[in-house]
């Protein structure tokens, strides 16, 4: 089941442990030089080539990571609920200005993971059992009737391919790496989703699924035995759907929402 303890791509580098303290741990990179780099065009000169990249597009990149980094960090509870991070601080770690760390907190605070205090910086959101119990009966609602439809016109080979996202579970649970879980957890689901062809749907979904991931308040973190068992429900369901077994899809869809109170 998920756990109820964020991201796409590859994860970012941070120390576990200590955070936001102990400045120089993992640096997003920064290319000084071309920050400084007058375009070729400005100086007046001629070229065929494409310009350089703006400054824009560079920062929202750096943003990206630190978002990513942050997200794992709430995941794996290096981001305490009801704590204050101030945004030069995180910065200070990452090696960047406070800008994109503000930019990417603020994110996260659209997002519901934390909460502007003014004058000091973002406090994590603290959430209760009730809260995770509530998100995963809607995640239910939502996914339950939808993957019965798809079990049932959805032809097994096309299921088929979706079992390297199904192992990727099992392999970052092998490894107890929780952050890395929550990424494949939302990657199978969405796959699985996206067979229905709404775009919508799955955005709804992927954001009720990815707060299901925050930590509860005083939460024990996930250990990996019950990671291993989140991710043997995601084989196990897949096998049921290439099946087309709806009773096992159902049990299975709803045994795996109703662990994320554990």
């Amino acid at each position: 089941m998920e756990q109820g303890s964020a991201r796409e791509g590859a994860r970012p580098a941070y120390a576990p442990g200590a955070f936001p303290s102990a400045p120089g741990d993992a640096r997003v990179p920064q290319d000084r030089a071309s920050r400084n780099r007058v375009p070729e065009q400005a100086r007046g000169e001629h070229t065929h080539s494409e310009p350089p990249a703006p400054r824009a597009v560079r920062r929202h990149s750096v943003r990206g990571q630190i978002l990513d980094a942050l997200r794992a960090a709430l995941v794996d509870g290096e981001l305490v609920p009801g704590q204050v991070y101030s945004a030069p601080a995180l910065g200070a770690r990452f090696g960047v200005s406070a800008t994109p760390v503000r930019e990417a907190m603020q994110r996260l605070a659209v997002e519901g993971a934390v909460e502007v205090v003014p004058n000091r910086g973002f406090r994590v959101t603290e959430r209760g059992p009730r809260e995770l119990a509530e998100l995963a009966e809607v995640r239910a609602l939502i996914e339950v009737p939808v993957m019965l439809s798809l079990a049932r016109t959805v032809p097994a080979h096309r299921w088929s391919v979706l079992r390297p996202l199904a192992e990727a579970t099992v392999a970052a649970a092998a490894v107890g790496d929780r952050a890395a879980y929550a990424e494949s957890d939302r990657a199978f689901h969405r796959a699985v989703l996206a067979l229905s062809g709404n775009e919508q749907l799955v955005t709804v979904a992927d954001e009720l699924h990815r707060r299901s991931q925050w930590p509860l308040v005083a939460g024990p973190a996930t250990r990996r035995g019950e990671l291993l068992a989140d991710a043997a429900e995601h084989t196990a369901l897949l096998d049921a759907l290439i099946a087309q077994d709806l009773t096992v899809v159902q049990a299975l869809v709803r045994e795996h929402f109703n662990g994320a109170d554990r």
